[in-house]
C-alpha cells in the first residue's frame, strides 16, 4: 500500500470488530485478484463511489421526485464533494462507501416500485440493510430512514385512522410494514451487539476529549457545537484533515464562548426545517426537503455522542452517508429557485453559472485534497498545515521523520506534541527511543508509563535502558511487567534471554518459537543457542526448519554449515555451500561464503571485508510491535512444562559487557 495507507494501519486495527464479514470478504477478493497493488485498491474504491453516485441520482429522481437536470446536479455534487476524499481514498473509508452502497440499495428496494414489487420489497430491503450493517454499524439507520419516509407518504390515512380510532386498509398495511421493519431492526441490533461481545467499544480521553470532561454542561455545549461544525464541513469543506483528535477543536467551556453563536444559528435553522417538515406531512409538496432532512439527521445521529460515546471528535468519512441529505436539499433548493425565476432568463443563467462555479470549486478542492493523500509525507504535512495546534499531527510527522532518518527534526515535533498535549504517552515513548542519554530516555519512558500504565512498549523500552545502564534487576522487573500486560510480547522474552544464562535461556527461546513458530529468525536464534551448548543434532533440526520457512535465510545457512562442520562430513558441507552459492546467483545482493573459509578457519574469523548476516536486532527500541496475545504469564520450565516468570530474578545475570547493544 502507499504511505497514506500505512499511516492508517493502527486505525484499521481499532475497527476490526466494526468492519465485518462483507468488508473482509471484499478485501480478501481484492487481494486474491490483484494482491497489494494500491492502484487496484483505489480503482475498487472509485468504482464503489461511482455506483453510489448513480444510485443516489436514481433515488433523487424516482423517490424524491426531483426533475432530471436537478437530480443530475445532485449526483454531480455528491460525486465531487471534497469531504468524501478520506472515505474514497483511505483503507478504513471503504467500509463507509460500501455501507452507503447497500444503504441506497435498501432504500430503493423499499421505496422504488420499479425495482421490486410491493410484496417483496421489505424482504429485499432487509437483505440490503443487513449487508450495510455488516460493512459498518451505521448501516442499520437505513431501516429507520425507510420507515420514517414511509410514514411521511402514508401519513394522511394513518392520521385518519388515529382520529377515527379505527383501522383503514392503508393504515393497516403501513402498520404491517412497520412491524416487519421493527422486527428486522431488533434482530440486526442484537446480532451487532453479539459481534461486539455484548458491550460497546472503549475509548481514551485523547480520542474524544469532550466525552471525558467531568462537567456535564461542557460536554453538552461541545457536543452541540460539534454537530454544527460537521454541518459546516458539508457546506464549506475548506479545512479538512485525516485526524481531528487531541484538541483539534477546543472544548466549549462557557456560555460566553463566541462559538455558541454558531451553535444557536444551526439549531435555529434545524428547528425551522423541522417545522417545515411537520407542515409538509399534510400537503406533501416538498418531498425532497423531507427526505433530505431524514438522510442528513438519522444516519448522523450515532456520531453525535448524544446516544453513545464515539472514538473521534470529527471523522470526515462518517459524513459520507449524511452528505446525501445535504446534497439533496441543495439540489431541491436549486430547482425551487430556478422555477421561481422562470420569468427571468438572466436570473436563471446566473443561477446556472453559480452552480457551475460550485461544481468547479468542489472538483478543484477534491483534486487538491487527493494530492494530500498521495503519500505518507504529503498527508502528515497537510495535517500540520490544517491543524498546527493538533498534537497528533506533530506526532505523526515525528514518526515519519524518524522513519526517514531525521531524528533531530523528529525530536522537535515530538516535543511540540508534548507541549500541546503533555500526557501524550506514545509521544513520550517515541521521543525516549531517540534520546542518547540514558537518564533522558528513562524520564520519558517513566512519563509514558505514568500517563498510560498499560503501555507495553514503554515498559519494554525502559527495560532496555536499564539493561544498558547495567541496572539488571530493574530491567528484569520492567520486562516482567511488560509480560504481565501482554504475555505474548516476544521481544521481552528475547531480552530476558540476554539478561540470563544457563538452561533458562533455552527455555525462553523455546517459548519464543512456540509463540512465533513461523519466524526463521527466532528458530535460528534458538538453534544458535543449542549449537553453543553442544546440542548439535537439535540445532541442525531447527536450522533446517528455518530454511524450510525461508530458503535464503543466511544466518540459518551459516549456522547449519557450522553444525555440519563440527560433525566432520566434508561432502555435506560442500553440498550446503553449493546450494548457498546457487541462491546467491539469483539474489545479487547476497555475499559469497567460501567452503575453505568455513571449514578451515575458526567461525569467528573471516577473510578481511567478508560480512555475514547478523541475527535480527530484537532489542532495539520499540515503537510498535505486532505480538501474539497469550492468556497467562508463563515460560517453559522444561520442554513440556511451564514455570512462572518471577523465578527469573533468582538467576545469575550476564555482565553488561556480554550483552548485545541495540542497533
Amino acid at each position: 500500500m502507499n504511505g497514506a495507507a500505512k499511516l492508517e494501519k493502527s486505525e484499521m486495527r481499532n475497527t476490526v470488530l466494526q468492519n465485518c464479514s462483507v468488508m473482509i470478504g471484499l478485501e480478501s477478493l481484492s487481494y486474491w485478484l490483484m494482491g497489494l497493488a494500491p492502484t487496484w485498491f483505489h480503482v475498487g474504491n472509485v468504482a464503489l463511489h461511482a455506483a453510489c453516485c448513480l444510485l443516489f441520482t436514481r433515488a433523487a429522481l424516482s423517490v424524491a421526485g426531483l426533475k432530471t437536470p436537478f437530480a443530475a446536479l445532485g449526483g454531480l455534487l455528491f460525486a465531487s464533494h471534497p469531504v468524501h476524499t478520506e472515505a474514497v481514498t483511505g483503507i478504513v473509508g471503504r467500509a463507509d462507501v460500501l455501507a452507503c452502497f447497500f444503504f441506497l440499495l435498501s432504500f430503493l428496494a423499499y421505496h422504488d416500485d420499479g425495482w421490486w414489487g410491493t410484496e417483496r420489497r421489505i424482504f429485499f430491503s432487509s437483505i440490503m440493510a443487513a449487508l450495510s450493517i455488516l460493512a459498518k454499524e451505521t448501516g442499520v439507520t437505513v431501516l429507520l430512514v425507510n420507515l420514517a419516509f414511509d410514514l411521511y407518504k402514508s401519513w394522511p390515512p394513518v392520521k385518519r385512522s388515529l382520529l377515527d380510532m379505527q383501522w383503514n386498509e392503508e393504515s393497516l398495511q403501513f402498520a404491517r410494514r412497520a412491524a416487519k421493519v421493527f422486527m428486522v431492526t431488533s434482530l440486526l441490533l442484537v446480532f451487532r451487539l453479539a459481534m461486539l461481545q455484548g458491550g460497546l467499544p472503549r475509548f481514551s480521553r485523547q480520542d474524544n476529549p469532550s466525552a471525558f470532561h467531568p462537567c456535564p454542561h461542557v460536554r453538552m455545549l461541545t457536543f452541540c457545537y460539534l454537530v454544527a461544525f460537521n454541518f459546516w464541513l458539508l457546506l464549506c469543506p475548506a479545512t479538512l484533515s485525516h485526524d481531528w483528535q487531541m484538541g483539534s477543536i477546543p472544548l466549549v467551556t462557557s456560555l460566553a464562548d463566541y462559538r455558541n453563536l454558531a451553535t444557536c444559528l444551526f439549531f435555529a435553522g434545524f428547528l425551522w426545517l423541522a417545522y417545515r417538515i411537520m407542515a409538509d406531512f399534510e400537503s406533501h409538496k416538498h418531498a425532497p426537503l423531507v427526505l433530505g432532512a431524514m438522510l442528513l439527521c438519522i444516519p448522523f445521529l450515532p456520531a453525535t455522542n448524544l446516544l453513545v460515546t464515539v472514538g473521534f471528535v470529527i471523522a470526515e468519512r462518517v459524513l459520507y452517508i449524511p452528505s446525501l441529505g445535504v446534497v439533496l436539499i441543495v439540489a431541491y433548493g436549486a430547482q425551487v429557485l430556478y422555477e421561481k425565476m422562470s420569468g427571468s432568463a438572466r436570473l436563471q443563467f446566473l443561477l446556472t453559472c453559480w452552480f457551475v462555479v460550485m461544481l468547479a470549486s468542489f472538483c478543484s478542492r477534491t483534486m487538491y485534497r487527493n494530492l494530500d493523500w498521495s503519500s505518507r509525507e504529503a498527508l502528515v504535512r497537510a495535517g500540520i498545515r490544517a491543524l498546527p495546534h493538533n498534537a497528533k499531527m506533530h506526532y505523526n510527522l515525528g514518526n515519519y521523520l524518524r522513519d526517514t532518518g531525521r531524528p533531530e527534526l523528529a525530536k522537535k515535533h515530538y516535543s511540540e506534541a508534548l507541549r500541546l498535549w503533555p500526557s501524550y504517552a506514545s509521544a513520550h515513548n517515541n521521543l525516549g527511543t531517540l534520546m542518547t542519554e540514558g537518564l533522558d530516555a528513562e524520564s520519558h519512558f517513566l512519563a509514558a508509563i505514568r500517563h498510560s500504565p498499560g503501555h507495553v512498549n514503554a515498559h519494554y523500552n525502559l527495560g532496555q535502558v536499564y539493561r544498558r545502564m547495567n541496572r539488571s534487576e530493574e530491567a528484569v522487573f520492567m520486562l516482567e511487567r511488560c509480560l504481565r500486560l501482554n504475555a505474548g510480547y516476544t521481544p521481552a522474552y528475547l531480552l530476558l534471554a540476554k539478561l540470563h544464562s544457563g538452561p533458562l535461556v533455552g527455555r525462553l527461546l523455546r517459548h519464543v518459537i512456540r509463540l512465533q513458530p513461523t519466524s526463521a529468525d527466532y528458530l535460528a536464534e534458538y538453534a544458535t543457542w543449542l549449537l553453543h551448548n553442544y546440542r548439535i543434532a537439535e540445532a541442525q533440526k531447527y536450522y533446517e526448519e528455518a530454511l524450510r520457512l525461508q530458503n535464503s535465510h543466511r544466518t540459518s545457512f551459516l549456522g547449519l554449515a557450522r553444525a555440519v562442520r563440527s560433525k566432520g562430513p566434508k561432502a555435506r558441507l560442500h553440498q550446503l555451500l553449493l546450494r548457498w552459492h546457487m541462491i546467491c546467483c539469483g539474489q545479487k545482493r547476497q555475499r559469497l561464503v567460501y567452503t575453505g573459509d568455513l571449514y578451515l578457519r575458526s567461525w569467528e574469523h573471516y577473510k578481511p571485508g567478508q560480512v555475514t548476516s547478523l541475527p535480527e536486532q530484537s532489542d532495539r527500541p520499540v515503537v510498535a510491535c505486532n505480538t501474539v496475545e497469550m492468556p497467562s504469564l508463563l515460560v517453559p520450565g522444561s520442554e513440556d512444562s511451564h514455570q512462572p516468570i518471577r523465578k527469573l530474578r533468582s538467576l545469575p545475570e550476564r555482565s553488561e559487557s556480554n550483552l548485545r547493544r541495540p542497533g
